[in-house]
């Protein structure tokens, strides 16, 4: 059964700007659904949609196996979401802000201290929620989506403002709902490493076209194309300009820069170019079958 289906989902904004094209979402019940793609390819358009914060243009969508539409109540009673940015009252404090939530709810009043400790938030006391840092924001976000005890989690970068101490911490949350109590859970966001230890099934989203589904294991056993390329150097900054005469697109990350990969000979010319300009080349290889490599082939394509 999916916990989320969508079938030839459609959007615009404009009458000639078409967001979504044809996107039939599939998210196996009990998975964790990696969402993946870059910044304008639709992702929080579509979470929007299947959560009904957008009107539905063209196309159908089932939560719970039942039309969204028929029954919208009844789906968000078993829903928590976190959607572009933390939601709740600044002037309140974090147990104010969820005492609130669990009246609306009719949960437990236990289950706001249960909440905050999930998310490390036990003991912030008269403290202000607008006075929170961001990462305590993006805590209580997620604590209040947990707060009904949802079936389905549906978390819009969620590790957002995180220290990585936090990302773990909330990783190893997910993993815990998903393993011990079967929540479901799809989770858009740009950090791939992060991801990759997370998820089961994986969606790329890419120009508003669903360009990959399926699970983690499938996606890395496909057959590859393009692999990545890592240079490091004396002078990541001035190595990317000349990589940048080879018409090739890079990025420096983790003090290397990472690029698609290329022809032998190419290669070899482009550390002779480095070495000719006085820059010390002290490492290059090969990348494969990591999901930021498959990823970056995906939207390359």
């Amino acid at each position: 059964m999916y916990s989320i289906e969508t079938t030839d989902l459609v959007h615009r904004f404009s009458p000639g700007e078409i967001v979504l094209k044809n996107i039939n979402l599939r998210v196996t019940e009990g998975s964790i659904y990696g969402f993946l793609g870059p910044n304008g390819a639709g992702k929080t358009t579509t979470l929007r949609l299947i959560l009904g914060l957008l009107k539905r243009q063209q196309g159908s969508i089932s939560v719970f196996g039942k039309p969204f539409d028929e029954n919208r109540v009844g789906i968000l009673k078993r829903v928590g979401s976190l959607i572009e940015s933390p939601s709740f009252y600044g002037h309140l404090t974090a147990q104010e802000n969820l005492g609130l939530l669990q009246k609306i709810y009719q949960c437990p009043k236990s289950r706001v201290r249960e909440v905050l400790n999930l998310v490390d938030l036990p003991d912030t006391g008269r403290k202000k929620a607008g006075q929170f840092s961001l990462g305590m924001k993006q805590r209580l976000s997620i604590a209040i989506a947990l707060l009904n005890n949802p079936s389905l989690l549906v978390l819009d970068e969620p590790t957002n403002g995180l220290d990585p101490n936090g990302m773990i911490e909330i990783r190893e949350l997910l993993t815990r709902l998903n393993q011990e109590q079967g929540t479901t859970i799809i989770i858009s966001s740009h950090l791939l490493a992060s991801i990759e230890k997370l998820v089961s099934h994986i969606g790329i989203i890419n120009k508003g076209k669903l360009v990959f589904q399926g699970t983690l294991s499938e996606l890395k056993t496909r057959p590859q194309q393009l692999l990545s390329v890592i240079f490091e150097t004396s002078d990541n900054a001035k190595a990317s300009q000349v990589i940048a005469d080879h018409d090739l697109a890079s990025r420096i990350e983790d003090g290397k820069i990472v690029l698609p990969a290329f022809s032998k000979q190419t290669i070899a010319k482009i550390n002779q170019n480095l070495v000719n300009i006085g820059l010390e080349v002290y490492e290059i290889k090969w990348v494969s079958n990591d999901l930021e490599s498959i990823f970056m082939d995906f939207i390359n394509n």
